[in-house]
């Protein structure tokens, strides 16, 4: 059975990062960006749903990633290399490294950036998305 575009339904979806493992979360909202958790699931369409992490700045992560999990980046000019540890990271942009944790986890492709754009991060408790009646996920 191929679902067609029109017949998908989709949903949105809020999970609260507090206290919870990166890796964790970061898994169940890949799984729910690409719609997996949906009978109609089918890898090349469109079934995922919409996902928004609150409280991402109290993210818990296990072993020393504190220190020496680096994430590496290249500006383009020569010794351009900047390296910053997950802790640096969490403390001056918590949202971006829930962002990293869950699109690295995606396909690359057209597809996956666009179901990529279908997550919302917030450092903080509040979200400006309550007109959209998110389903609370319990991780």
């Amino acid at each position: 059975y191929l679902p067609k575009v029109s017949e998908i339904e989709h949903k949105c979806f809020l999970i609260d990062a507090k206290d919870k493992t990166l890796g964790h979360i970061a898994a169940k909202a890949a799984s729910i960006l690409r719609g997996k958790h949906k009978r109609i699931y089918t890898p090349f369409l469109d079934t995922g749903d919409t996902v928004i992490i609150i409280n991402a700045e109290k993210v818990h992560v296990t072993g020393k990633k504190l220190t020496d999990k680096v994430y590496t980046r290249y500006t383009g000019y020569p010794g351009g290399s900047r390296r910053v540890t997950l802790g640096q990271m969490l403390k001056n942009r918590p949202a971006k490294v829930l962002e990293l944790a869950v699109t690295r986890m995606l396909p690359s492709g057209p597809l996956a950036y666009k179901q990529a754009g279908k997550l919302k991060v917030y450092a903080g408790e509040t979200h400006p998305h309550a007109a959209q009646k998110p389903v609370t996920i319990e991780i």
